[in-house]
């Protein structure tokens, strides 16, 4: 394999345009530095936009539709940023929301500089230790835990507890915002992490990441059944236009949004649930969520893209309590990372891990294989 260099420069530059062909062209650092998930963000940078086609009259509204998904940028931000003369055109600043660009427009937008949690403390939260060597650690994590601190959720999180865990020693890996953290899963997504601890493991897992030789397999109960044993979901993922919390497939899928690839089979059939077992060949933000909605599937229980609510069954108050139980049993989605394999690091051997489904997804199972007898 080639080494891949991961350096960060002062100012750091975000690229962005509207055809994207390449898993990370529209990333790309000041010097053509690659950008890896794993360092800070804690500097000043620039995000540059180019405008697509037809771009809307309000530049807010233009320069909003063209943000990449790594980058947390509403249309409001942009709005006030555009007042403060922080998006400039050809060196210029513009402050005019009415100023209208034509399409192929570079901005520049100067972002401040993110909080940086160098000063997160350990905090004493047990650990769930599938393995531990001196160069990784894989941690079972529970629905309900951040991965990393963020604004509103600066404690709690499994950096503190890695913190504590390891007496502060991860603080200088992978960057201080998120120390030793090579990939994430959501808040309420619970399941295997693997977590670096020095530099050259850091660098080493965060190429197979990138490069998609990682194994990463899930779990996920979701809404109505799917006839078909296996089957695979190639399709983009960008920002949802009207809703930036989720991601979803663009209305125009031709060279917009990133490439996401989810392989799925049937693992199990109830009345009127699938449970699936995922496999991922890119790591998008909310993959296996955004892809299963977009074929009818909603992820049971999943509140932001919709599966919190009755959507396959009977109109009978009797099976709506029963599903209105399933939701307090589970008030989290579905999902959960079940298996993760990778080449290790150092003595470069194999390695699968494993873990059992938590209790409140096997008893939410075991409902629906009663009531479905």
């Amino acid at each position: 394999m080639t080494n891949i260099k991961i350096k960060v420069k002062n100012p750091m530059i975000i690229t962005a345009n509207k055809v994207v062909t390449k898993r990370r062209n529209n990333l790309k650092l000041a010097g053509s530095a690659e950008y890896s998930e794993g360092s800070s963000m804690s500097a000043p940078y620039v995000v540059e936009l180019t405008l697509g086609e037809n771009p809307a009259p309000r530049l807010d509204k233009a320069l909003a539709s063209v943000v990449p998904a790594e980058v947390t940028l509403s249309r409001s931000r942009i709005t006030k940023l555009i007042a403060e003369g922080a998006v400039t055109l050809a060196g210029e600043p513009i402050t005019k929301l009415k100023y209208k660009a034509p399409a192929g427009s570079v901005f520049k937008i100067v972002m401040p500089p993110t909080q940086d949690y160098e000063n997160a403390q350990p905090e004493n939260i047990p650990l769930d230790i599938v393995f531990e060597d001196e160069h990784l650690i894989i941690v079972n994590k529970p629905a309900g835990m951040v991965v990393h601190p963020a604004p509103g959720s600066e404690n709690g999180t499994l950096v503190n507890a890695l913190l504590f865990y390891f007496d502060g020693n991860l603080s200088g890996v992978g960057g201080e915002k998120r120390p030793g953290i090579v990939h994430r899963i959501d808040k309420d997504t619970s399941g295997l992490l693997v977590i670096a601890k020095d530099e050259v493991s850091m660098t080493d897992l965060a190429k197979q990441f990138y490069l998609k030789t990682s194994k990463r397999k899930y779990l996920a109960l979701v809404w109505g059944i799917i006839p078909d044993e296996k089957g695979t979901i190639n399709k983009r993922l960008a920002r949802d236009p009207k809703n930036r919390l989720i991601m979803s497939v663009p209305v125009d899928e031709d060279g917009y949004g990133k490439e996401a690839i989810t392989h799925y089979k049937v693992i199990e059939r109830f009345n009127y649930l699938t449970l699936v077992e995922c496999q991922l060949e890119t790591g998008r933000t909310h993959q296996i969520r955004a892809h299963m909605k977009h074929i009818g599937h909603p992820i049971f229980s999943d509140a932001r893209y919709g599966g919190d609510k009755i959507l396959k069954g009977t109109i009978f108050n009797k099976y709506k309590q029963f599903v209105l139980n399933c939701f307090k049993l589970m008030p989290r989605q579905a999902l959960h990372a079940k298996s993760l394999g990778f080449i290790h690091p150092v003595s470069k051997k194999e390695l699968n891990f494993e873990c059992e489904l938590p209790v409140d997804f096997k008893n939410c199972l075991e409902k629906w294989r009663n009531y479905s007898k």
